[in-house]
């Protein structure tokens, strides 16, 4: 494993600070298994960026990560989940030029073993695609979930 060199604050074009010095990454956990297709969410703990919304497991890229060995580093960490479950489908970048956020979706035929696995989250919960824009999202999520959410459902048709 590299150095750990990806955190910190970086100070956007589009007028915001983000979480990440070389961006960052999230990974959109498609369970495929029920009856209708669930999105894996956390709940931000209240002292992280966004705390008290649902959010996508992620974070700080390293120097040396591409976005799916970030994204999915992050939601071990932070989910426990784990990645051998997982069937890489898509990268969706929100890229704002000095910054971008790749979200990777990924499809699982289980829960992957999804768990709260450290302090940043408070709560996990699947829902159902239709359902998740109706929660208190993170704002980052909440933004790109008009792009995320027919790229999920395409993601099915694959």
């Amino acid at each position: 494993m590299g150095q750990r060199d990806g955190d910190g604050w970086v100070d956007c074009d589009c007028g915001f600070r983000h979480w990440g010095r070389f961006g960052a990454a999230g990974l959109l956990v498609l369970r495929c298994d029920t009856p209708q297709p669930q999105v894996l969410l956390q709940l931000r703990a209240e002292w992280t960026h966004g705390g008290g919304t649902w959010a996508l497991p992620g974070g700080a890229k390293d120097s040396h990560e591409d976005s799916v060995t970030a994204a999915l580093r992050e939601a071990h960490e932070e989910m426990g989940i784990d990645v051998e479950a997982l069937t890489i489908k898509h990268v969706f970048s929100d890229n704002h030029g000095p910054w971008s956020y790749d979200t990777v979706i990924a499809h699982a035929m289980s829960d992957a073993g999804a768990h709260i696995a450290n302090p940043e989250s408070t709560a996990t919960k699947w829902s159902a695609i239709e359902e998740v824009e109706t929660l208190n999202l993170h704002p980052g999520l909440k933004q790109s979930w008009i792009a995320l959410k027919p790229l999920t459902l395409s993601s099915l048709e694959k």
